[in-house]
């Protein structure tokens, strides 16, 4: 038998019996990361590596934790990042790059034109309308992949596609892959699950009301929030309204697909009555900044041999552009194909969404979690918290069979025997999805090794006591902690897991409400998700444009910061007795 491992007790204040200068070491390596993305525009891979290694040396050094159960906790986190959550990316871009090598995706192309030739109200449906249903379902970077690609097939440039997908992968997010992280906050609190979900009802739809603004914007200026801004606002004022009767009235697992349906209708019943002033193409807009000399000099290159055309024309099944004025187009505008092909052409999606949907009724979903998930004992850890009890991660819960990847793993496979794909066509396919993902592999599990080793060493508990030693201040600080864990994690539940019970504790030792708290960490970690390095990756990989993660960062930041101070100023009024009266 092998000798029992050494426990390891956290502490909160290691480095010179301070937890603030402890919070300092302690949030170093985050810090690392975001300066080495934004301000060195160091390469995702590299920036995540220096941050992992930088919190291995403090957890050895400054926490004291054993070196081999350093290494245990990095080697889980980084299966972690690559069953599910990697396990999730390659499946879905899989399934998408099906599509692209079939004639469907071109007809896809076309149809998604046949609803509207202006981009700007294409990015709401498809980023923020059918993403948010993608999210519903899958979350963990799918919708954000298969959102930029279908952007492209609209004729969007690739970075603005990336741009567009990742803000509109914050509103649903909250209640994404049915209701996780709302879930996971339940499990964790103890906070019962109807107060976190009426909570958070109340604080997302405000950021969902914005958010289609905020696309048009980024896609045409000033000129597309003057032309477009009614039936923005009216899919932003809708998706928030029916989030907040889902998740206060209905099944929290449902308040994301029932939002993003009842949104989809309300535009399609608008654009039947109202038109732009002018329709807005991709040849009328540019990439904004400067972005096109920006990606060049990072060395970020379309490689995908897809999503590079301009115009409306999208993409054809070699990437060739298909410009305006070529068949299928009638003066510029878009001909609705049949519906016979049309049915085929949206065919991977719908296969998606029934297989989802049918792992989700009960007697399925009990079959599925009795023989297609394993929990068992993580070797090489016996770590335990402050107050003495073992850290989360020394359970692992692997979901093998009913894991969200091999629902789309299994999605694919009737896609192709629909689309009679030989399996030899489909395993290079396959082959060609991992090659194209080799970095986005190698910084989602460095950044996933991250933030085990700074969770299972006490790193980010020293940082998170020390936000919630502000007292009624905490309020302010308390979305920031959220948005922190989702930025660093990636995921919303991730986040919900590692802060949750932090932010109950601290709101009873302030007096804050521990529901509103609780709902803050996970409202407002949303926010974070866009600056996420594993999203970034997702997004720049599915666009093919490896390294534009840092671009994609800069680009991206002063958007959720704002958001963040936007949703921050309201939960700090639901603090007060101003708008108190929200909370449960």
């Amino acid at each position: 038998m092998s000798p029992r491992l050494e426990s390891f007790q956290q502490v909160t204040d290691p480095i010179a019996g301070s937890l603030a200068l402890s919070a300092v070491v302690a949030a170093l390596p985050l810090l690392v990361l975001f300066v080495l993305l934004g301000v060195f525009r160091v390469k995702a891979p590299k920036a995540a590596i220096a941050s992992l290694l930088l919190s291995i040396v403090l957890a050895i050094v400054g926490w004291q934790m054993p070196f081999g159960q350093v290494l245990s906790a990095t080697a889980q986190g980084a299966f972690y990042a690559f069953f599910p959550i990697l396990w999730i990316l390659i499946n879905a871009l899989w399934v998408y790059k099906l599509t692209v090598d079939t004639p469907w995706f071109e007809v896809l192309g076309r149809t998604i034109r046949s609803i509207s030739n202006d981009l700007r109200i294409l990015s709401i449906l498809i980023a923020f309308c059918f993403g948010a249903l993608l999210e519903s379902l899958a979350g963990f970077g799918a919708p954000v992949a298969i959102s930029a690609a279908m952007l492209m097939a609209a004729g969007m440039k690739p970075l603005k596609s990336a741009i567009v997908a990742l803000l509109a992968n914050t509103a649903p997010v909250a209640f994404g892959a049915m209701a996780a992280p709302i879930i996971a906050l339940n499990g964790v609190t103890g906070v019962p699950l109807h107060d976190l979900s009426s909570m958070a009802g109340r604080q997302t739809p405000f950021v969902a009301a914005v958010v289609p603004l905020i696309l048009v914007f980024i896609v045409d200026g000033r000129r597309g929030l003057r032309q477009t801004w009614p039936v923005a606002l009216v899919s932003g004022v809708v998706f928030g309204l029916a989030q907040f009767v889902a998740s206060n009235f209905m099944v929290v697992e449902l308040t994301d697909v029932v939002a993003a349906i009842a949104t989809v209708v309300a535009v399609l019943l608008m654009l039947k009555f109202w038109q732009p002033a002018q329709i807005i193409g991709m040849n009328d807009v540019g990439e904004s900044d400067g972005a096109d000399a920006e990606l060049v000099s990072v060395g970020a290159q379309s490689r995908t041999g897809y999503g590079t055309s301009s115009g409306l024309g999208g993409v054809s099944r070699n990437g060739a552009p298909v410009q305006a004025g070529t068949p299928g187009k009638e003066n510029g505008a878009a001909v609705r194909p049949p519906n016979g092909e049309v049915w085929m052409a949206v065919a991977p999606y719908l296969i998606i969404m029934a297989v989802f949907s049918i792992a989700q009724i009960p007697a399925v979903k009990a079959w599925l979690t009795a023989i297609g998930s394993v929990t068992f004992e993580w070797p090489g850890l016996d770590a335990v918290d402050p107050n003495g009890k073992p850290v989360a991660a020394h359970k692992f819960k692997l979901d093998h069979l009913k894991a969200t990847g091999t629902m789309l793993l299994i999605s694919g496979m009737i896609t192709m025997a629909l689309y009679k794909l030989a399996p030899l066509r489909g395993l290079r396919i396959y082959r060609e999805t991992l090659f194209q993902l080799r970095w986005t592999i190698v910084t989602v599990t460095s950044v996933l090794a991250l933030a085990f080793v700074m969770n299972v060493s006490g790193q980010t508990n020293s940082l998170g006591l020390a936000l919630a030693s502000a007292g009624g201040f905490f309020a302010i600080l308390s979305p920031l902690l959220g948005w922190i864990g989702v930025a660093l994690t990636g995921s919303d539940t991730s986040s919900n897991s590692l802060f949750g019970q932090l932010q109950v504790t601290a709101a009873e030792q302030t007096g804050l409400s521990p529901t509103l708290m609780a709902a803050s960490n996970s409202s407002a970690g949303v926010l974070g998700k866009m600056l996420s390095l594993q999203n970034l990756a997702v997004a720049a990989a599915a666009v093919g444009l490896d390294g534009a993660e840092s671009v994609l960062f800069r680009k991206l930041i002063g958007w959720s910061l704002a958001l963040l101070a936007f949703l921050t100023i309201l939960i700090f009024l639901q603090s007060t007795p101003v708008l108190g009266w929200m909370v449960p």
